[in-house]
């Protein structure tokens, strides 16, 4: 998802998909395992057709639902985080302030030092070790929160023109 400017204000958009995890992975193979093992099981007991096929009915509805994408939306200072599960469902997880917002630099940045094992962390990143992870320092009620996520160009572009002075690029 690329970002594009409106107006006067500034706008932008980026999205990643999550990478499954073991749990993920594993949840999709006992689900489809256990349908399997039920219908052929049907061949012996006649009843255990109805469960084989109720089995079938929710893998087929909850399976697309282990797969994740997160969407970060930028607009003049306030950045949404979403999570879209199987891609349908939609909900608003996190809505921050550039007001509110410490500091935002690469994983890997030396700025983000001082910060190390202090807050809690938030991670909307794609979890893919060839991933662009920048993080957002911010403090919230007092309390520091750390959050992972993966912004394009534009993002980081319109995020510096709002508070030049807490982004720091690659």
């Amino acid at each position: 998802m690329n970002g594009v400017a409106e107006g006067t204000g500034s706008y932008a958009e980026a999205g990643v998909k999550k990478k499954d995890t073991f749990g993920t992975i594993m949840a999709r193979i006992l689900m489809i395992a256990l349908a399997v093992l039920l219908f052929f099981s049907a061949f012996i007991i006649s009843w255990m057709m109805i469960l084989a096929a109720v089995l079938i009915c929710i893998d087929i509805l909850l399976i697309p639902m282990l797969k994740t994408e997160y969407e970060y939306i930028y607009c003049d200072g306030q950045l949404d985080f979403d999570k879209i599960n199987g891609g349908a469902r939609r909900k608003n997880i996190l809505r921050i302030e550039m007001e509110e917002v410490e500091l935002v630099a690469p994983q890997n940045s030396h700025a983000l030092d001082s910060y190390r094992g202090n807050g809690t962390v938030k991670d909307f990143s794609s979890g893919q070790k060839n991933g662009r992870v920048y993080v957002i320092i911010m403090n919230r009620n007092g309390s520091l929160m750390k959050i992972l996520f993966e912004p394009s160009e534009k993002m980081l572009a319109c995020m510096k023109t709002k508070a030049p002075r807490k982004i720091i690029e690659v």
